[in-house]
Order: C-alpha cells, then structure tokens, then sequence
C-alpha cells in the first residue's frame, strides 16, 4: 500500500509567511516592515511567525534566499557577455521583489548588507570567474560588475531617480552593457 504524500499545514504556514515577508520587505524595507504586519498579511497571528522564525532579522535571512539564476556565461559569445548579464539582471529585478527588498535592507541593515554581499560572491563570482582570463582578477571583475548592477538597481528601482527609472530596457542596456563588458573581459589599458 503507498502512502499519499500530503503537504503539511505547518509547510503552508512557513510558505504563506515567507511569502508575506517578502513583499512587506519590499513595499516597506527591514526597518519599517514589522512582524504584526508580516502575520496581518499572511493571515495568521504574530506568534506564529516568531514560533518558526524566531525574530525578524532569522526571518528576513530566510525570506532573503535568492537565486540570481545566471545564465551559464560560457555558452555566450564573448563580446556579448555584458549585453547579456544586464539582460539577466533587468529582468530578475523586474521579475522578483525580493532583490529590491534586500537592496533596501542592505543599505541600513548589517544583516541584509551580509546576505546581499554573500550571494553576489557565492553567485556572481564564480559565474565571472569562469569566463574571465585572468583568475586572479575574477573577484575585482566580479566586484566591479556588481556596482554597476547594484547601482543600476538602486537608482532605477528604489530611487525611481529620473530619466534612468523611465528609460526603456534597450535604451538601458545598450549604456550599460558596454560597461559591464569591459568589466568582465575588457582589459585596463
């Protein structure tokens, strides 16, 4: 006889959670977002989310989980290597809360400035590392790639600052993607 597999409620509640924290994170930044409107959100009382999380900054770590999904850059041709990642970038931004979240957290919040700079090294270096020439200088690309994604992402999508919030993504990639290519394999000369 097989047994079902049904989801527990316990996994619904951590999900329904998670799921609130990330758009409270988002719409209100770590400071101002609270556990009470957490758990209004999510439609549950406040001492559950502190009974599986503990208190807000474990719950910001685990609502902070966040996969860059970046594209295999080896299969791209190297001269599109920079077109490609500001690409990817927008379009994670655009698609997902949770990076602006922790943009804005980061920016006040030791905690979230750790996470933010723990996935940018455990995602975008080795990424950069792979297609670089020199493995000595992949951590500096690396770096150096992130200020303009970073950058980018806070002016256009926390600061709203004009005209680069209203700028078409063909527009902005074709200033930054140049950028970012002589970044990941443009030499310093």
């Amino acid at each position: 006889m097989v047994e079902e597999t049904r989801p527990r409620r316990s996994d619904a509640t951590r999900a329904a959670i998670l799921r609130a924290a990330r758009e409270r994170f988002a719409a209100d930044g770590y400071e101002r977002a609270t556990i009470r409107a957490i758990a209004s959100d999510a439609g549950i009382d406040p001492s559950m989310v502190m009974r599986y999380y503990g208190n807000k900054e474990r719950l910001f770590a685990a609502a902070a989980e966040f996969d860059l999904r970046l594209p295999d850059l080896k299969g791209v041709s190297p001269e599109r290597l920079g077109t490609a990642v500001i690409e990817h970038f927008i379009q994670r931004w655009e698609g997902d809360e949770t990076l602006t979240a922790l943009l804005r957290a980061g920016v006040t919040n030791p905690a979230a400035a750790e996470r933010m700079r723990q996935i940018f090294a455990e995602q975008l270096a080795p990424a950069v590392r792979a297609v670089s020439r020199s493995g000595e200088e992949a951590a500096v690309r690396a770096g150096l790639a992130a200020t303009q994604v970073l950058g980018v992402a806070l002016c256009r999508y926390v600061l709203c600052l004009p005209p680069v919030a209203a700028m078409e993504r063909a527009a902005l990639v074709a200033w930054v993607g140049p950028t970012l290519q002589r970044y990941l394999v443009g030499s310093i000369d």
